[in-house]
This record gives structure tokens, C-alpha cells and sequence, in this order.
């Protein structure tokens, strides 16, 4: 049976987040000298070489080596050379090695996002069984015996315990995980403290509470837009419209259509009623749906830029991962707030 890790899917998010940083800095480093080869003659060290090395050793390392270190050697390592592998895709599925293949940015974006979809439907499938909820525990338990533990680690330990209580588990096998956790040296919250330090390099402008009513008419009026410009697209395309001397910039590319067609109306059923409902209620489901819509918005979206924009269809990709992090942020405020106003 395999065992979910508490530490999995931020292990891949951010595995992903080094993968995707080094594909924008090795072209842009690329485009910024001129696209130099490594090697003499008639050889060419590609980077895809060196990003394979890489995750050979972040392999290696997560072999020989245990605690929190180790994994974030290993996520960093092997972020870089997944990275590096993925630069160069264009060169393995196409018959003239083109590194520049127009799709290679369309491929990228859906190997990642599926990637991130499965290891989140991975950790939402179902909830933590008696097994993972033990296992997890004692694999926090361990790290506190050789590195010491934060009390948001111990908190999460015996979160677990409590789960596995709960389900029936071995209390003897309990008493010994909490022994465990017991003998842990308290250590500071390092990750939380550089997270924190992160949030107040944000302007205040950026916080303010003005921008989620901003961004949620923004994906309304975009998704009606987008739906608008669908029917349009259809109405259109597959209309002779005689001497009436009309224009549309609207792609004539039926896959594409569809997408934003669907996105459209996925978006607007998602932010419409939020929008209307967050003067009527303190609830967080408001916040939630605005949320949802974002991340459908700004994920169709890319795709179709992707593939019609290549690279240049990062600007866009930007503007909609800033609307989602905004409502992301105003979202564990609120829900934040809620919690402990019922404690």
C-alpha cells in the first residue's frame, strides 16, 4: 500500500516553481549571448545533460540521506535539472532538433499544470488513513529526534495522532510516537519566518482589501467578454456576411475558441454570484468561488496564449497569477478570522 506524505505535494509545487524558474533563465541567458554551445568540434554538451545529472544526484542524495535538508537539496536539485531537461524538449520531438518549436511553451505549461492537478487531486482524494496519519506522524517524530522540530511541525504531529486515535489506532504504538515527539528539542520556525519576512516585502497598497472587489468585476466583465467574443467567433466563422464591413480580432482556431468559449462561461457562473454575494454574507464561500474562478481563468487562459503566443503569453500568465494571489491572500485572511472567532 502507498503511503501519502504530509510533505508531498509542496515538495512538487515547489519542485515545479525551481523547474519553471530555470527554463526563463536559460533562455533568457541563452538570448542574452547569442545561444553559445558547450563543447569543441563536433560535439555539443546540451543542458539537457547537465539538468539529467542533476536529478541523478537529487536522487542519490534523497537515497543516502535523511531530514528536512535532504528533502530541500533534493526539491532544489532536482527543480534545476527538470528544468534544464524540459528546456530542450523542442530538440527531442522534432525530426531537425529545433529548440525552437513553436508548441515547446504549450507543452511545458500542460506537463506542469498537470503535474500540479495530480498531486493536489493525490492529497484531496481522500483523507488521511490510519496508516498515513501514523506514518506521517512518526516521520515528523524522526526529524525531531536528529534536527530538533518547530511547534508548527509538533502541532502537525499530533494533529495526526488525534486522526489516528480517532480511526481505532494502536494507543500503545501512539504513546510511543508521542514519546518520540516528547524528547524533540524545540527549534525555531525558520520557514515561517522567512515566509513572513516575505509578506512584509509587500507593499501595503498591494494588501489592501480594495483590490479583491478590483480583481472580481475584472474576471466578470473578462469572462463575459470571453463569451461574448465566443458566440461572436462562431456567429462569424461560419457566417458570409455580404458587404456589411465588419472586423473581428478573433482567432480562427476552432480549438482555441472552444477553450476560452468554455473558460468564459465557467468564469462568469463562478464570479458573478461571489461578486453579488459578498455584500450579502460574512461567509468565505464568496472568496472560495472568486478563487476558483481565477485559477480557471488564468489556466485556460494561458493555455490557449501558450499555444498561440508562445512565450510571450507570459505577460498574461503574470497579470492572472497576480489576481490569485491577491484573493488567495484576502482568503486565509478571512478564513483565518473565522477560526478564531469560534475558538
Amino acid at each position: 500500500m502507498m503511503i501519502r506524505s504530509i510533505y508531498g505535494t509542496t515538495s512538487v509545487e515547489w519542485f515545479l516553481i525551481f523547474a519553471i524558474g530555470t527554463i526563463l533563465v536559460t533562455r533568457l541567458y541563452l538570448q542574452l549571448t547569442g545561444y553559445p554551445q558547450v563543447g569543441g568540434g563536433t560535439l555539443h554538451i546540451a543542458h539537457a545533460l547537465w539538468g539529467g545529472a542533476l536529478m541523478m544526484l537529487a536522487l542519490i542524495i534523497g537515497w543516502l540521506f535523511l531530514g528536512p535538508a535532504t528533502r530541500v537539496t533534493a526539491i532544489v536539485m532536482g527543480g534545476i535539472g527538470f528544468g534544464l531537461f524540459l528546456d530542450e524538449i523542442g530538440k527531442f520531438i522534432t525530426k531537425n532538433n529545433d529548440y525552437f518549436y513553436g508548441p515547446s511553451a504549450e507543452i511545458m505549461y500542460i506537463l506542469v499544470v498537470a503535474v500540479l492537478v495530480i498531486s493536489r487531486v493525490v492529497r484531496d482524494v481522500k483523507k488521511p488513513t490510519v496508516a498515513e496519519a501514523m506514518a506521517n506522524a512518526a516521520t515528523i517524530a524522526a526529524d525531531g529526534i536528529s534536527h530538533g522540530l518547530p511547534a508548527r511541525r509538533r502541532r502537525q504531529a499530533v494533529g495526526f495522532l488525534e486522526v489516528a486515535k480517532d480511526q481505532g489506532a494502536d494507543p500503545t504504538a501512539i504513546g510511543h510516537i508521542r514519546g518520540l515527539l516528547d524528547a524533540s528539542a524545540d527549534t525555531p520556525d525558520r520557514l515561517m519566518r522567512l515566509r513572513d519576512r516575505a509578506t512584509g516585502l509587500i507593499p501595503d497598497f498591494f494588501r489592501s482589501p480594495r483590490w479583491v472587489p478590483v480583481v472580481g468585476w475584472l474576471l466578470v466583465a473578462s469572462s463575459a467578454f470571453t463569451f461574448v467574443l465566443g458566440v461572436l467567433a462562431w456567429t462569424f466563422n461560419t457566417r458570409e456576411m455580404g458587404d456589411i464591413d465588419l472586423y473581428f480580432e478573433i482567432s480562427r482556431n476552432p480549438t482555441a475558441n472552444w477553450i476560452l468559449f468554455v473558460s468564459g462561461i465557467a468564469t462568469l457562473g463562478l464570479s458573478l454570484p461571489a461578486m453579488i454575494a459578498r455584500r450579502r454574507t460574512d461567509s468565505v464561500w464568496p472568496l472560495r468561488s472568486l478563487r476558483m474562478a481565477a485559477l480557471v481563468f488564468t489556466v485556460t487562459n494561458a493555455l490557449v496564449d501558450f499555444a498561440l503566443e508562445g512565450f510571450g503569453a507570459l505577460i498574461n500568465l503574470g497579470v492572472g497569477l497576480f489576481g490569485l494571489a491577491v484573493i488567495s491572500y484576502h482568503l486565509g485572511r478571512q478564513t483565518s478570522a473565522h477560526d478564531n472567532a469560534r475558538i
